[in-house]
């Protein structure tokens, strides 16, 4: 197929009749000066996603007649239910004869890496701060990776159209911000946009706000143009990009995204794949681990959310390829006779929270899914961790399971939560925080900064409770609208399991987000949990005979009909120690009958149970049996008496 480079104002006359890429067997290459990269970071809950959605509305990347779902850009099945965004997603759009690439990405913490390693694909970010908010943990730390990359922010001041906007202390604090990040003079003098991403507007200057909504996302659109440098590429040279998102087909196997820095990549062409590794980070030092050819097999890039083939793809745009068998994330890709054009691996910060993942072995695996053994845990695990470069996994040599670390308790949810979907049955410890040591020894610990919004009545509770879990008041503030500001530090391991307690605490009106912040010295004890567990000592049937007398001691987990097993958390008990039950327990029979006494017996709501809040609950003994159907806690070891040697030989040691 013959290959040629076309104007981009032709281009747009072209799709008039056709929306694919191929036009009289012509391959269409993008010039360079008309791309535009952008990454769109923020904290969580900040307005990326919708943003998005306005700004396809904007450009009518979907048909008229087409109607647009919200936060069209979450795909994903638990990015809808929770709300939240959790993979890096690429989308493009065009406008005035510019092609913009645009980035979004997560804004929770557990879910930074995904930010670290998209970043290296662009040339400027949209940095959105809530007018009512500002900025926040998650909007320090990847406004920090920007600004290590050498990045020019453009300052998007979002949700100015709601009741308590501020953006002018929003922006203040954002500018003071940069400040205290070290950006540079050319950073520090950002161009700001206002505006609301729900509504599907933005204004240059703070005037124009009342009128914004009739100015629409035009201005958004110039000043991504004027401010977001055109990629810096050569288009001459020999083939070069980094590896810096991965994905998976049934059809076409593992597909690796990244930006085209030199050259041109072809549909077929030969390729080398540079594996690296750090040997020396602060000094930036790397080697190569290994050398293999491949062959581009198939070329795709990014026309508004959906992948389009094409034969060729020019320095500068964003373009995902398959045909090497292996490949990870950090790779370079050059062309094959420049085997000597090596890039430096992915800077991703490590893990700070661990569990294990084991084999279910409880009497009733195999039952709900598909019992997996520990072969096929491992070849799971094996998968993300090509994927997802905050996680990892460690055989240690247990015949049981093997040890995954992640960013924090939401990270290492999620992953449970979608081997849970695909019908996989396993179990789960409770996190642990990954410790180090100092160059004398003394142990170290993640610790984290913590925000909490809450209203003036709650700050006594949340004081109390943080301060129980070794946390530390750094700042009070007063915003005037009732609710306090309140900005602690706190270890990692004080946060596990907190975050279900606070929500009660504060009736659902407390917001809290903390983000990590390094290591300092191990803080000392934190107790976790003041009450014991209600444990089932027989296998069988929930009855509400039984159940009726044991809800008087403690908080049940589950109802009338629910089959339990030996071993079983029942229940949350009342006293501080493990309380042995048997919810499976039915009355005697006799030859009296009453019509009306079973009527009469009330039982309370149980408590739910999640994947989350039974990883916040649980202690170290104990595990989370997870199946597609049911999520159970239980102890490590189920027999009793095994169960009390066990504790006997601890409290010994």
């Amino acid at each position: 197929m013959k290959t040629a480079k076309i104007c981009y104002y032709t281009l747009l006359l072209m799709r008039m009749s056709t929306n694919r890429f191929k036009i009289n067997e012509v391959t269409l290459v993008y010039d360079a000066s008309k791309i535009r990269n952008v990454a769109i970071i923020a904290h969580i809950d900040h307005g990326k996603t919708t943003l998005i959605d306005s700004i396809f509305r904007a450009t009518q990347t979907d048909r008229e007649n087409e109607r647009m779902e919200e936060r069209v850009m979450d795909g994903l099945s638990l990015e809808r239910e929770r709300g939240i965004t959790i993979k890096a997603k690429h989308c493009s759009v065009e406008w005035n004869g510019y092609r913009i690439n645009i980035v979004d990405t997560p804004g929770h913490a557990d879910f930074s890496g995904e930010v670290e390693r998209v970043l290296s694909m662009v040339d400027s970010v949209l940095l959105l701060v809530d007018a009512n908010e500002g900025p926040m943990p998650q909007t320090r730390y990847v406004l920090m990776r920007a600004l290590r990359l050498g990045l020019r922010p453009i300052v998007v001041v979002n949700k100015v159209d709601r009741p308590n906007a501020a953006p002018d202390s929003a922006l203040d604090k954002t500018f003071d911000l940069f400040l205290e990040l070290g950006a540079t003079d050319e950073q520090c003098e950002f161009p700001v946009l206002y505006g609301s991403g729900l509504s599907g507007w933005m204004v240059k200057e703070s005037s124009d706000i009342e009128g914004g909504l009739a100015k629409g996302m035009q201005e958004l659109f110039e000043a991504i143009v004027e401010f977001v440098p055109p990629p810096k590429v050569d288009s001459g040279g020999a083939l070069l990009m980094q590896v810096s998102t991965l994905s998976w087909s049934d059809y076409l196997g593992r597909i690796a995204c990244g930006r085209v820095l030199r050259g041109t990549l072809e549909r077929n062409a030969p390729l080398m794949v540079t594996h690296t590794k750090w040997t020396d980070h602060d000094q930036q030092s790397f080697e190569v681990v290994s050398q293999k050819k491949a062959v581009c097999a198939h070329l795709f890039i990014t026309e508004g959310l959906e992948r389009k083939e094409v034969d060729e793809v020019g320095a500068g745009d964003i373009v995902w390829f398959s045909g090497p068998d292996e490949i990870t994330l950090g790779d370079t890709i050059a062309d094959a006779s420049a085997a000597d054009s090596v890039l430096p691996p992915l800077d991703v910060e490590e893990p700070t929270v661990s569990m294990f993942f084991l084999v279910n072995t409880g009497p009733f695996a195999g039952e709900d899914g598909t019992a997996v053994t520990l072969r096929q845990v491992k070849s799971r695990l094996e998968r993300e961790t090509r994927v997802d470069p905050a996680l990892r996994m460690e055989d240690i040599g247990r015949p049981d399971g093997v040890k995954v670390s992640g960013r924090g308790e939401l990270h290492l949810g999620i992953l449970i939560e979608e081997m849970r979907r695909e019908g996989m049955e396993f179990c789960v410890s409770r996190p642990e925080v990954i410790t180090r040591q100092d160059e004398n020894g003394a142990l170290l610990e993640p610790m984290e900064e913590l925000i909490i919004d809450v209203p003036e009545e709650y700050q006594g509770v949340v004081i109390q409770k943080i301060a129980s879990r070794r946390g530390e008041l750094l700042q009070m503030e007063n915003g005037g609208t009732g609710t306090l500001r309140l900005s602690f530090k706190i270890p990692t391991r004080g946060l596990i399991g907190y975050r279900g307690e606070f929500l009660t605490d504060t009736r659902g009106l407390g917001i809290l987000a903390s983000r990590f912040v390094g290591y300092d010295a191990w803080a000392g004890d934190v107790v976790s949990r003041s009450r014991g567990s209600m444990v089932c000592m027989d296998t069988g049937v929930a009855t509400s005979y039984s159940l009726e007398n044991l809800q008087e001691r403690g908080r049940l987990f589950l109802e009338p009909g629910d089959r339990v097993y030996c071993g079983m958390v029942v229940g949350e008990s009342a006293k501080p120690k493990d309380l042995p039950c048997n919810p499976a327990k039915r009355k005697q029979q006799t030859n009296h009958r009453s019509a009306t006494k079973d009527a009469t017996i009330v039982l309370d709501v149980p408590r739910k149970i999640t994947v989350e809040s039974s990883l916040e609950w649980i202690e170290d003994d104990e595990l989370v049996e997870i199946t597609p159907k049911s999520v159970r806690i239980r102890k490590s070891i189920l027999d009793p008496t095994m169960r009390k040697r066990a504790e006997t030989r601890a409290t010994a040691a």
